[in-house]
């Protein structure tokens, strides 16, 4: 079980003790994960396959669908697998792995968030020059700052944990790998550290949080002077918008924005910004927006026409 002074496996509390909870909540989860691939795929397949794409709150929202896929699994397989099974075992690798990864495709999301933030602002804010600045070029520079943005992000968090020396116990008390559950395992001080995470997590989180609403404010400022019917075009993209941010922030700000202690209610909370958020994203973009509901109708009824023929 150790080696040299370090543990070789952990073992993940999870959610509940009690096996009949376990099996429903397998049975919740998996419905959800397949939604969320219905879902988001059903999303990026019919921005691709219109004109959609060529618009950049599409694009982004492609980019968006794609890394909630990325996000929820690595830790929705991980965590509807130990639901069944006997002991929750992970092993020292797949726990850094999958701090790595969720860190990763966390940050990603975040930035991405941010990005189609700005394209609301500047098409509401700046709609002459809405174009110029919102090239394709940009719009891939974009995402390619989002993705160097997440991979700095997960790659410091990677960094405080792995050298930090695990001696025992070995029990996690959350159903994935993260910093402040593992944090409460090493056995030398964290003090220093714990302070690190909250710079980089809490402050990336609160940040992103606050430029989000400010975007958010200068929008509504804007749409005083519109018309009520380009007003009402507009907060409905926007309050779609907020929802998501609301879903996914609100819980991380709660989780991370905190000195480095767990409490039983994080594993919840949890549960909003890795299952949750993901698998609503595509609904509220989707219900709410009638041109993407026209992309739906075109593309799937399109292909089931082919089919018959």
């Amino acid at each position: 079980m150790e080696k040299s002074n370090n543990l070789t496996v952990f073992i993940l509390l999870g959610l509940s003790h009690n096996k009949n909870i376990e099996v429903l909540c397998f049975v919740l989860f998996l419905l959800c994960y397949l939604a969320i691939w219905m879902g988001n795929v059903l999303v990026m397949v019919s921005i691709t396959c219109s004109q959609l794409i060529s618009q950049p709150m599409y694009f982004f929202l492609n980019y968006l669908s794609l890394s909630d896929l990325c996000y929820t699994s690595t830790v929705t397989p991980k965590l509807m697998t130990d639901l069944l099974a006997e002991q929750k075992i992970i092993s020292y690798n797949n726990c850094m792995a999958q701090l790595f990864t969720t860190h990763l495709f966390g940050g990603i999301e975040i930035f991405i968030l941010m990005g189609m933030a700005y394209d609301r602002y500047v098409a509401i804010c700046k709609p002459l020059h809405y174009a110029a600045i919102m090239s394709r070029q940009r719009c891939n520079t974009i995402i390619l700052v989002c993705c160097a943005g997440g991979f700095a992000h997960s790659s410091s968090q990677f960094l405080l944990t792995i050298f930090l020396p695990f001696c025992g116990p070995n029990e996690i008390d959350h159903y994935f790998c993260d910093v402040y559950p593992l944090l409460k395992l090493a056995c030398s001080n964290t003090h220093t550290i714990g302070l690190l995470v909250i710079a980089n997590s809490g402050l990336i989180a609160l940040v992103t949080f606050g430029v989000l609403m400010l975007s958010y404010f200068c929008i509504l400022y804007t749409l005083r002077g519109c018309s009520r019917e380009g007003r009402s075009k507009a907060l409905s993209t926007c309050s779609a918008h907020i929802t998501v941010v609301v879903l996914f922030f609100a819980p991380a700000l709660f989780i991370y924005l905190r000195p480095a202690t767990t409490f039983p209610e994080d594993k919840v909370f949890a549960l909003f910004y890795t299952i949750i958020a993901p698998m609503f994203n595509p609904l509220i973009y989707t219900l709410r927006n009638t041109e993407m509901k026209d992309a739906l109708r075109k593309v799937w009824c399109h292909r089931t026409l082919l089919k018959r023929k």
